[in-house]
């Protein structure tokens, strides 16, 4: 059975939201730029994530969950432009960055407690 695990649920669901906005963004106002740079961004959020949960020790661990941490900072900053820009609407920028910035806040969270464990 396989164990819950709330990080790689939500970094997963966010990634789908992203391929999705991304490839509507696509098909609709042919825009590849900065749909491009963000589904990037969004979809490694989740890879890191697995890649930590697989990872081989605890400072592996660490490493994959900040390089997550560093890609979910880069998709706010991707989903702050498209907003900004007028590229999408202004309720789908704001449901996609409630979303970011709770893996930001999760994420972060995770880094703390392993920081403070090792005294880092």
């Amino acid at each position: 059975m396989k164990k819950e695990n709330p990080l790689r649920d939500k970094s997963y669901d966010f990634a789908l939201a992203a391929v999705n906005l991304c490839f509507k963004l696509q098909d609709e106002k042919n825009e590849f730029l900065l749909t491009k740079q963000f589904m990037r961004s969004a979809t490694s959020i989740g890879a890191n994530v697995e890649e930590a949960i697989g990872g081989q020790s605890e400072k592996d661990f660490l490493h994959k969950i900040s390089i997550s941490y560093k890609e979910a900072r880069e998709s706010h900053y991707w989903l702050r432009l498209m907003g900004d820009s007028g590229l999408i609407a202004e309720e789908v920028k704001f449901d996609l960055l409630d979303k970011v910035e709770e893996l930001l806040r999760i994420i972060g969270s995770i880094q703390r407690t392993i920081k403070t464990k090792n005294k880092l």
